[in-house]
C-alpha cells in the first residue's frame, strides 16, 4: 500500500462559497493558478488517475489559498466547517480511496481555529490539520498561535505545513509581480526553510517538543543547506558576537531541524528524495505526491514519485516504511 498524506482537493460547496466571499482578492492573488485543474474538482478525473496506481490512497487536504489570505475572519470560519465536512463526506463516501484528511482552520480566528480542530479531530475523525508558512503576514511563531501547536501535541497527532508565496512577492524590490514562476518554484521551498526556523527558534519546537510536523515538498532547503545553517551559526556566534536573544535553545541549529518531518512530493527527484532521507532519516519521510498539480491530470506526479522513492538505493523495508508504514504510525490510521 502507499499512502499519499498530501493530496489536494477542492470540493463544489467549498468552492462556490470561498470564490464568492473572496471575490477579487482572490483572483487578485492567485489569477488562474488554482483553477485550471480539474483533478482538484472532478472525481472522475482524480479516479481515472487514481486507477492506474491501485494500491494507492489518498489522505485529504484543501488546496491553497489558505482562509485567512482571502477571507475576512467570519467568512474564514464557515468556509473551513464546509470545506472540512466535505472532506469527510469524501472519506466516507470513498473509503476505498480517501483513507481520511486533515482540517482546514481559519487561522485569522485562532479561537475558532481552536474550535474547529476539536470539531475535525473528534466529530469528523481527521487525522491532523493542514497550515500554511504564513497567516496574512504573521509568522509561524506568534504566540497567539502557540495553542494550536499545544493542542496537536495532547491530540499526538500532525500539522502538515504548506507553504505559501503568492506572484504578488515581487523578484525585485522595483517591480510588482514575480517572474517566471520564481515565486513558486524557488520562493515556497524557501518559505517552508523561513517558517521551519522560526519554529525550531521561535519557541514551538522547544516547548512542545512533542509536536510532530510534516513539511511539503521533502523539507524545503533544509536538507541540502544544513552544513551552511550550522556553519553560519557557529561563525556569528563565535566570530560576530551573535547572541540569540529569542527562546532559550537547548540543541543546535540542526537538531531542531532534524525533529521535522519531510515528505516526497519532490517529483521524482532521487537524489533530492535521498538528500532529505538522510538528513531527517528513514522514520520521518512519508509519501506524498502532492497531486493532481501536473500537466496530466494528476497522473504524472503519482507515476514520477513513485518511480523516484523506487530509484533511492535502500532496501524494501526502508521503503515500505515511506510509503505507508510511517504514515499509519504518525497520523494513526487504520489502513
Amino acid at each position: 500500500m502507499k499512502i499519499d498524506v498530501f493530496s489536494h482537493v477542492l470540493p463544489p460547496r467549498y468552492l462556490a462559497e470561498r470564490n464568492k466571499r473572496a471575490g477579487e482578492r482572490l483572483s487578485t492573488q492567485y489569477g488562474k493558478y488554482y483553477h485550471a485543474n480539474p483533478g482538484l474538482t472532478d472525481l472522475d478525473v482524480r479516479f481515472r488517475a487514481m486507477d492506474k496506481f491501485p494500491d494507492a490512497v489518498q489522505l485529504l487536504t484543501i488546496a491553497g489559498p489558505n482562509l485567512e489570505s482571502v477571507l475576512k475572519p467570519k467568512d474564514a470560519v464557515e468556509c473551513a466547517k464546509i470545506a472540512n465536512d466535505e472532506m469527510a463526506e469524501l472519506v466516507a463516501k470513498h473509503p476505498g480511496r480517501f483513507c481520511g484528511a486533515c482540517a482546514s482552520l481559519p487561522m485569522n480566528d485562532i479561537d475558532a481555529a481552536l474550535k474547529e480542530t476539536d470539531r475535525a479531530i473528534t466529530d469528523l475523525r481527521f487525522r491532523g490539520v493542514e497550515i500554511f508558512t504564513d497567516h496574512d503576514g504573521r509568522p509561524v511563531d506568534a504566540p497567539e498561535i502557540f495553542p494550536l501547536y499545544e493542542k496537536m501535541a495532547a491530540y499526538n497527532l500532525p500539522i502538515l505545513l504548506h507553504p505559501r508565496r503568492t506572484n504578488t512577492t515581487a523578484d525585485y524590490e522595483g517591480e510588482s509581480t514575480s517572474k517566471f514562476l520564481i515565486y513558486t518554484n524557488f520562493g515556497w521551498p524557501y518559505e517552508t526553510s523561513m517558517a521551519m526556523a522560526r519554529l525550531a527558534f521561535g519557541g514551538p519546537l522547544e516547548k512542545y517538543p512533542a509536536l510532530k510536523i510534516v513539511t511539503h515538498h521533502a523539507g524545503g532547503m533544509i536538507p541540502y543547506f544544513h552544513k551552511r545553517v550550522q556553519f553560519s551559526w557557529d561563525f556569528n556566534e563565535m566570530r560576530m558576537g551573535y547572541r540569540f536573544d529569542g527562546h532559550t535553545l537547548t540543541k543546535s541549529p540542526v537538531e531542531y531541524y532534524k525533529m521535522f518531518y519531510c515528505d516526497t512530493a519532490i517529483q521524482g527527484n532521487t537524489p533530492a528524495l535521498m538528500c532529505a532521507y538522510e538528513f531527517f532519516g528513514g522514520d520521518h519521510m512519508v509519501f506524498a505526491t502532492d497531486t493532481p498539480y501536473d500537466n496530466q491530470l494528476g497522473e504524472r506526479v503519482i507515476r514520477e514519485t513513485i518511480d523516484g522513492v523506487e530509484a533511492m538505493p535502500i532496501d524494501a523495508a526502508a521503503k515500505k516504511k515511506i510509503y505507508a508504514d510511517n504514515a499509519r504510525r504518525l497520523f494513526r490510521l487504520p489502513v
